[in-house]
């Protein structure tokens, strides 16, 4: 085993021998996702940067991208080791991590970027592949064809096929060594569909994007960015999609948001020997700073002008160390952010720093790609910042306005009151008028007028429309006609009688008793008001039609917690059966509310697992991937989710993690995160 000069970080423990080259999800946001490739070098947490490393030339060692910076992976070129005798020859006689002193995950490039640099190169396809598994890379890559934005259909479609026909060949070469399989396609898109597809099919570890530094470098990011909108969808989910040869921070976040889990790029050093500075808004030129335009540990202590005055050996080593460590800050402000459920609003932020990206960011939007739409989980925290036609952009208002408009109806259209002027919490300011026109009426319909659409009053505390930070004019403007009209269109509510009420009017009470006809005298109690509230999100949530619920309904109490909200729902025997989300508006159900779920007609989508899982899922355990039989293909992520036994009997409730495609397709992970397993219990059938 090498000695590695490393004092500070250990090197890494192998994974299990089985979960070799199995990627994991931990965490998703949208279609960008946190993940675990393992390997036999320790595990590396995606999003991620790999530093490409010239084995001749190295402005910041590998070692010290280990121990000063924890860098799990890094990239050097196979074809420039094998190129190089003195190398080729270490390299093969103790491996390619003694030969860089390196004890993380190493991934090798085949030589296809020097055929696209230098025109042409001396080594075969086998041959590179047998190399790099003679060297022991933790992944290699096979020498595809590259493609660029200059070349026409037909020079492209051949670089496709061609790089097709040589995959089966590099795989049976690699012989169990992790291989990641380039797509190409150049800027066509139908190309980069088929190159997809046809390398998706193969037996591939990571799928690189290949072919786009020069459309980076030439700044046709709308380009870029059309590429993996056509390429994505159609690479197998449950393996990491690597952009190969982007480094620069200002793509990551606009990236990452449309699901890209591997970075590699030398701009670090590249840069530092131009000085130039990469920072998340472009680059800066180094001659030109008298401060630092981002302070990094390497700087802290030291100033532009100290810098300029070291040999250019020292130099360049500081900036490059100060582009790594902004590239690296970057990378982590996106992981947070997706753990956050931010990262469109971060690329959203970045997209304006830059005219290129602002373009690639429109068009992004413009799509609307249900692929992108489907995979929003809608039930988020935290305050929304409201943007002028942001419900026609971003996929996350789109999928709220989808949910809200498919899986709800009202069940009353006599008339219908439109409340305006003040944003949430609304139920402080009209709770008490609600009850007295429900003493009136039951009947009577009762929205909210939100910057993005209307909702129905009883889900007034629904993220997002309930968490939309707006100017005040937003809210205190009467909404529009045109505005008012399609969105009850929009609800199906066919109302050609309806009022529109400023809640902070002073006759606000006066228009609504003219507008009923009646003098409000008395009010309802207020578990009419509770009773709306779990129709309507049962109905939301659940899928349950009103006539459906109405029996349990009308036999539930409820716990009221000190604010005078619902904090649970209980059956008439007592047992807890539903809690209504304080935070985001959601309505979560427990093992017995599901198991009452199970017995309608339709019923939330669920997932069978095997014997193993069984009396763990039971216990309130997460389902993971790899135990699961079969799942219904109405699965969605983020959506409720039953869980049933191979006998087909009902055993727990959770949350889906991923899309049904999904479920199966995962080794490793958590595939349905449970929140209550049915133990048991006596007196409940299980039977559906």
């Amino acid at each position: 085993m090498a000695a590695w000069n490393i004092q500070e970080r250990p090197a890494p423990e192998p994974c299990k021998e089985n979960d070799t080259g199995v990627f994991e999800i931990t965490c998703r946001d949208g279609r960008a996702r946190l993940g675990k490739i393992h390997t036999q070098h320790g595990i590396v947490n995606t999003p991620c940067l790999l530093p490409v490393i010239n084995p001749n030339i190295q402005t910041i060692s590998p070692q010290d991208m280990w121990s000063d910076y924890g860098i799990e992976a890094l990239i050097t070129n196979s074809y420039v080791i094998w190129k190089h005798e003195h190398l080729k020859t270490k390299a093969l006689a103790e491996g390619v991590h003694a030969l860089l002193n390196y004890p993380g995950v190493i991934m090798t490039d085949s030589g296809t970027f020097q055929s696209y640099m230098y025109g042409d190169v001396e080594v075969g396809v086998e041959e590179i592949i047998a190399f790099q598994r003679d060297i022991s890379v933790d992944i290699g890559t096979m020498l595809d064809v590259f493609t660029r934005p200059d070349m026409d259909e037909n020079e492209v479609e051949f670089a496709v096929e061609e790089t097709h026909n040589r995959a089966k060949i590099s795989i049976q070469t690699a012989k169990g060594m992790m291989l990641n399989g380039p797509i190409q396609g150049g800027i066509f898109p139908e190309l980069r569909r088929k190159s997809a597809r046809l390398m998706g099919e193969e037996t591939f570890t990571v799928h690189p994007i290949g072919g786009i530094v020069p459309i980076m470098e030439q700044h046709m990011y709308e380009k870029l960015a059309e590429i993996i909108l056509e390429t994505k969808p159609y690479l197998p989910a449950n393996r990491p999609t690597h952009l190969f040869g982007c480094g620069h921070p200002m793509l990551f976040p606009m990236a990452i948001a449309l699901g890209i889990d591997l970075f590699d790029s030398a701009a670090y050093a590249l840069f530092a020997r131009d000085d130039r500075l990469l920072c998340p808004w472009g680059t800066e030129k180094f001659d030109q700073i008298v401060e630092w335009p981002i302070t990094v540990p390497c700087v802290q202590s030291i100033t532009p002008k100290q810098v300029r005055e070291m040999s250019k050996e020292r130099k360049t080593e500081i900036l490059a160390r100060f582009n790594l460590e902004v590239t690296l800050a970057e990378l982590s402000r996106c992981r947070q952010a997706v753990r956050d459920g931010r990262i469109w609003d971060l690329a959203r932020m970045r997209s304006r720093q830059h005219p290129a990206l602002k373009k690639a960011w429109e068009f992004i939007e413009k799509q609307q790609k249900q692929w992108i739409i489907s995979s929003q989980n809608i039930s988020n925290q935290g305050g929304w910042m409201y943007e002028n036609g942001c419900e026609k952009s971003d996929p996350r208002i789109i999928k709220s306005l989808e949910n809200l408009h498919q899986n709800w109806r009202s069940t009353t259209h006599e008339k219908c009151i439109i409340f305006y002027g003040a944003p949430s919490p609304w139920r402080n300011k009209l709770n008490d008028i609600i009850l007295k026109i429900r003493g009136i009426n039951e009947n009577i319909l009762i929205l909210i007028s939100t910057p993005i659409g209307l909702i129905p009053y009883s889900i007034e505390d629904l993220h997002p429309f309930a968490h939309i930070e707006a100017e005040d004019e937003k809210w205190t403007n009467p909404p529009e006609m045109e505005f008012i009209d399609q969105q009850l269109i929009a609800l199906g509510i066919d109302s050609k009688s309806h009022l529109i009420v400023d809640m902070n009017h002073e006759h606000m009470y006066a228009k609504i008793c003219d507008y009923l006809g009646k003098e409000i005298q008395k009010s309802a109690h207020r578990d009419v008001l509770f009773r709306e509230q779990l129709t309507d999100k049962m109905q939301l949530f659940f899928g349950v039609e009103p006539e459906t619920s109405a029996d349990l309904i009308s036999e539930v109490s409820f716990i009221v917690g000190g604010t005078g909200r619902v904090r649970n729902v209980l059956d008439k025997e007592g047992n807890h059966l539903f809690s209504p989300s304080l935070t985001n508006g959601s309505l979560a159900a427990t093992a017995l509310g599901g198991l009452w779920l199970s017995k309608q007609k339709p019923r939330p989508p669920g997932v069978v697992v095997d014997e193993h899982a069984e009396p763990f899922v039971r216990k309130g355990r997460n389902v993971f991937h790899g135990f699961i039989l079969s799942v219904d293909k109405e699965v969605k992520q983020g959506d409720i989710c039953l869980i049933y036994n191979q006998s087909g009997e009902y055993i727990a409730i959770g949350k889906a993690e991923c899309e049904a495609t999904e479920m199966t397709l995962f080794k490793k992970g958590i595939a349905v995160r449970v929140r209550d397993g049915l133990k048991n219990v006596e007196g409940h059938d299980s039977k559906t």
